[in-house]
């Protein structure tokens, strides 16, 4: 049986042959299409003379030709008469009858190929007389599901996607996830539910909102009927935005001879606009009980904004009720919408694995939307547990990564409390290096890991906490506004280049009248001017007795200042200073200043006056909580924030070497440092 290797690297050398005539990134164009027909053609090659005897007889008397699937065992069919192999045989027209072999498919075949846009490279092919020689090429290739299982086929398309990536420099990782990280989703997700998997008859459904080539869905229902009931039937279900991985995926599915629907896997094309699941839901009236997926990292979805923002106005109603993050990255859009896909809880209840990068464990602050978010997740007891994996797991980046298992169904022992199971060192090094992938799960690191998961102990490996221990209360601390005054050439100079200063004031009058009033001010703004060059010399140590002694000198020139162009004058004359009398308001109230307004976290729990008493008061004995502002959702004192700060619960403190020794080393390398010059 050839490896995934052996079948990658003879297709990736049959690429060679577009040189010159294709770019490096159109390779794919041609390679991939070709390689789902052979598969499909070697699928369908030991029933090829049946159907076509069955579809002479059905021929003009029936519209529906799926009962053709009878025969060839799968979800599909070819009635042309060609064959992979007897193409070969007229060289001459060989555009021709492979365009009629194509079209002979069944529908859901021939729409895979539109996906791939096929017919255009077969003009170029064609064009260029080097179809034959493909051909030729392809046709030596044994790609029969005897000789290659579905699971060898899989990882060879996806090499060869991570390939062709490379040479065009786009991002591999957002078609697939590496098999090993995928069979450990799986295995965390249908962990705990094998006495219910075990029913006979059992039938569920797996779901994939970003499915790429299909791998989750593949292995997801491979995984129950390998480990826990063979008999089990899986539908699967799923929505994918690129054409090609889309076409291989629903090629996976068609290739599949276990009644599987390859109608669940949809498009992401909408009147050719490409929208997203996020704003265009193509499973929108259906439930799930088991989502597994990778959705992109980092992506805006700017794109989907109009509809996203649309739907979540109809709050929990939709799919986006809980919040909305930053635009510049969708993976708690895509988290909301597989919770959204959840069966009631009545119904049975659904789980889910979604694997994320670190953002959304903590970015956003109180108030904002991945806080939001949280805040809902963890308070309606959806999250079950996070895994930490190691770095350098995926083929395009070495970044860190989080599965986070979801269930609405959570046995009583997780009931209000989360799991965090650290595996950053649970992993074993690749002989030899895929991109950016240094390390893989084998089968013993996914042991370990399901064993933390599933014993659900507390070790050095993993913690559990109620969910109120990601909540906090941010509370606004303010301190006074303490400002002193001095006429310098520096402060002058502030004030002379302050935009109300420097031009002047727009009025809604014209002609005679508007002239006049700038007039007025022009004339107001120098005597201004000549009021403050009489205060030179003096320092204020209080603003009202700086605005009192402007006063006095304003009525001695028979001139009134307004109220604003005060305001200007002594915001930008003053300057701030600790030994400076406190600033009151028009009301008597103590005035914040806004440059020392600062922030603190109290842990949910804990009393906030007592944490500033304690943690606030000792060191900024002025300051005092802003019980102005409040939580929109509870009403009191300081938003409500969430976040998962994961590695601070798995630091290892490390102490600094002694300084003896740092020191002899130091020494050491000197001596080396002095030989070595006395050398040369």
């Amino acid at each position: 049986m050839a490896t995934y290797h052996q079948i990658s690297n003879t297709i990736w050398n049959i690429a060679n042959h577009l040189r010159g005539g294709w770019k490096a990134h159109e390779y794919q164009d041609v390679i991939l299409p070709l390689t789902v027909l052979k598969r499909l053609d070697a699928v369908l090659e030991p029933t090829k003379q049946k159907t076509l005897e069955r579809y002479n007889e059905l021929h003009g008397k029936v519209n529906n030709l799926n009962i053709l699937c009878r025969v060839t065992g799968y979800n599909f069919y070819n009635t042309s008469q060609f064959t992979f192999k007897n193409l070969l045989e007229d060289p001459t027209h060989i555009a021709r009858n492979l365009e009629k072999y194509i079209d002979g498919f069944s529908p859901n075949v021939k729409e895979i190929f539109e996906k791939f846009e096929f017919y255009r490279q077969l003009e170029r092919l064609h064009g260029s007389n080097i179809l034959y020689l493909i051909l030729q090429e392809f046709d030596k290739i044994d790609l029969h599901p005897e000789r290659v299982p579905n699971h060898i086929i899989g990882l060879a398309f996806e090499d060869l996607i991570r390939r062709f990536a490379e040479q065009s420099n786009e991002t591999a990782g957002e078609h697939y996830t590496p098999r090993d990280v995928v069979r450990l989703m799986a295995a965390l997700i249908f962990t705990g539910e094998e006495k219910e998997l075990s029913k006979p008859g059992k039938v569920i459904t797996i779901y994939d909102p970003a499915c790429g080539t299909g791998g989750m869905l593949s292995i997801g229902s491979d995984y129950v009927k390998e480990n826990i009931n063979s008999e089990i039937k899986a539908h699967l279900f799923g929505q994918e935005l690129n054409p090609v991985t889309f076409a291989i995926c629903k090629a996976d599915i068609l290739l599949q001879n276990e009644g599987k629907d390859p109608e669940g896997i949809k498009g992401g094309e909408k009147e050719n606009d490409k929208a997203s699941t996020l704003s265009n839901d193509q499973h929108a009236d259906k439930k799930f009980d088991y989502i597994i997926s990778n959705p992109p990292y980092g992506v805006e979805w700017k794109k989907d904004k109009e509809v996203v923002e649309h739907e979540a106005e109809r709050g929990l109603a939709g799919r986006f009720g809980a919040g909305l993050p930053r635009i510049s990255d969708g993976q708690f859009l895509f988290i909301q919408h597989a919770i959204s896909k959840f069966r009631p809880k009545t119904d049975g209840g659904s789980n889910a694995a979604i694997i994320t990068n670190g953002s959304p464990l903590f970015t956003g602050d109180a108030g904002g939307g991945e806080s939001e978010i949280r805040r809902w997740i963890l308070k309606n007891n959806l999250l079950e547990a996070i895994v930490a994996m190691p770095e350098q797991l995926f083929f395009n980046t070495g970044i860190a990564t989080y599965i986070w298992i979801f269930s609405n169904r959570k046995d009583a022992e997780r009931k209000g409390k989360i799991q965090l199971v650290d595996a950053r060192k649970i992993r074993t090094q690749l002989r030899r290096n895929l991109g950016a992938k240094r390390y893989e799960i084998s089968e013993e690191n996914a042991k370990e890991i399901l064993k933390l998961y599933s014993e659900f102990k507390e070790n050095e490996r993993c913690k559990i906490f109620p969910n109120t221990e990601f909540a906090y209360r941010e509370i606004t601390i303010q301190r006074p506004l303490r400002l002193k005054f001095e006429i310098t050439d520096e402060s002058l100079t502030r004030l002379k280049e302050h935009k109300d200063f420097m031009n002047d004031r727009p009025s809604k009058k014209s002609g005679e009248k508007g002239e006049a009033e700038n007039k007025a001010w022009r004339k107001l703004r120098v005597a201004i001017y000549e009021i403050l060059e009489t205060m030179r010399g003096k320092k204020y140590v209080s603003r009202s007795e700086f605005l009192k002694k402007l006063e006095v000198e304003a009525k001695k020139q028979e001139i009134k200042i307004p109220k604003k162009t005060l305001k200007t004058i002594w915001q930008e004359i003053g300057e701030r200073d600790e030994d400076a009398e406190i600033c009151y308001d028009e009301d008597g109230k103590l005035e914040p200043d806004k440059e020392l307004k600062d922030f603190e976290r109290v842990l949910w729990g804990q009393d906030i006056h007592d944490y500033f008493e304690r943690e606030v008061k000792p060191y900024a004995p002025d300051a005092w909580i802003d019980e102005t502002v409040h939580d929109a959702k509870d009403g009191k004192i300081g938003i409500v924030g969430y976040e998962i700060p994961f590695t601070r619960y798995f630091y290892e403190y490390k102490p600094l070497r002694p300084l003896e020794k740092i020191s002899a080393e130091i020494k050491t390398l000197e001596n080396e440092i002095t030989g070595m010059l006395t050398d040369l």
